[in-house]
């Protein structure tokens, strides 16, 4: 089966909706999330919850982070429940250009060996000015078999590794968070200000043009392999807040062409509220 690139364009979406069955999945997330989906959304797309479909959320951060995956036998029920089946061209979308929750449902995808699967580069807001039709109606799914599910096949690292790697020069550690939160000027969610020891801050804001649609792959190439520095992929670990957003810098590797890296899920949610070694700005 075809492996499709991990982005499309609207004008695209516009063309494939019209010619080839397609699942189209909204995974704008917030409070109010549901409601801004049942009062439009793309024609056609079905809704995803980043908590409750996404991720396994916990009492405590502590334990595995804000947003842990969640477990297959969970994810199949999401899947299944969306009328997707492993030969099913699935395309994804938010309102903050994969940022929100569309590159962690991507990389879940991804993960577990689904080949089509494409993040809409630009969001709803693109698609609306690009004319792909929206809608308020109720979106009913197709009826399908169980999506069977067992292992995650991209790389994770956990807490363990992420401590060991703070001590190896081999390893690269990126977060993805905006530069104040990572010099810990400012923290709006996790309980600690600061970033994981020896970690280097490179904002996923940087995978984006001046318009906010990706760059190009060529660009993005060059952009990652500096910062690499000719670095395995199994010895660099991406991680953002809660395992969410990081998700979208490994979207943007693997737009070009990449090897997607180690994703740290728990991040610095998991991070900050187990472990005591950190630093609270880059003069520390």
């Amino acid at each position: 089966m075809k492996e499709e690139a991990p982005i499309i364009k609207p004008e695209e979406l516009l063309l494939l909706k019209q010619s080839t069955p397609i699942v189209i999945v909204d995974a704008r997330s917030g409070a109010d999330a549901k409601d801004r989906y049942a009062a439009a959304h793309i024609d056609g797309a079905l809704h995803v919850d980043l908590d409750k479909d996404l991720s396994n959320v916990k009492p405590d951060p502590a334990d595995g982070g804000r947003h842990p995956l969640p477990d297959f036998i969970q994810f199949s029920k999401v899947l299944t429940r969306l009328g997707i089946t492993p030969h099913t061209h699935v395309v994804i979308y938010d309102d903050k250009n994969g940022a929100n929750a569309a590159s962690r449902f991507w990389w879940m995808l991804k993960s577990i060996g689904h080949k089509k699967v494409q993040v809409l580069d630009g969001g709803f807001d693109a698609a609306i000015k690009t004319g792909v039709p929206t809608s308020s109606k109720e979106e009913v799914p197709l009826k399908t078999e169980v999506y069977e599910t067992s292992q995650w096949q991209l790389p994770l690292a956990d807490i363990n590794e992420v401590d060991r790697a703070t001590q190896n020069d081999n390893y690269l550690i990126i977060d993805v968070r905006e530069k104040d939160r990572f010099d810990g000027l400012r923290e709006p969610i996790d309980s600690v200000a600061g970033h994981i020891p020896g970690a280097i801050n490179i904002p996923l804001q940087g995978n984006l043009d001046a318009d906010g649609f990706f760059k190009t792959p060529i660009v993005l190439k060059e952009q990652y392999s500096q910062v690499l520095q000719g670095k395995k992929a199994e010895h660099v670990i991406v991680h953002c807040g809660s395992g969410v957003t990081a998700c979208h810098t490994l979207l943007a590797m693997a737009y070009a062409g990449m090897e997607i890296p180690k994703l740290y899920v728990g991040s610095w949610s998991e991070w900050s509220g187990r472990n005591r070694r950190m630093v609270t700005n880059t003069k520390d």
